[in-house]
């Protein structure tokens, strides 16, 4: 199939804690980031089927990506969108993946500051 007709599974808005940035003060305590995920895959079979085994297991995918994120101490926001989409792509029917990550409070007088990566299943 081509890549750019694949089907897509959202995850919007994952708000985690994880320590991340460069500073002193980021270091020290949690902070929020805003996840978001674009999953790319054939679910044409799925659609069919009804059936769990032929599509993306997205629950699974959201738990891997919360038990990383709260556990790392990344300094770079590209960093932490890297091993998410590292992840998604470990399952084989996930062809394509988009991340965007949203740092909140990063700059003084903006919402966030945010990063979208997108990766290929090799």
């Amino acid at each position: 199939m081509d890549i750019d007709k694949l089907d897509k599974i959202h995850i919007k808005d994952l708000m985690i804690r994880c320590i991340i940035g460069l500073n002193d003060w980021e270091r020290e305590k949690k902070q929020d980031v805003m996840i978001n995920i674009t999953l790319y895959a054939d679910l044409s079979t799925a659609c069919q089927s009804d059936n769990i085994e032929d599509t993306v297991d997205y629950k699974n995918i959201k738990q891997k990506v919360v038990d990383m994120a709260e556990s790392s101490s990344y300094m770079l926001v590209e960093r932490l969108a890297q091993r998410v989409a590292d992840i998604c792509l470990e399952n084989p029917k996930v062809q394509k993946v988009k991340v965007m990550i949203d740092k909140t409070g990063a700059l003084r007088y903006a919402r966030s500051v945010g990063v979208e990566i997108v990766r290929y299943q090799r």
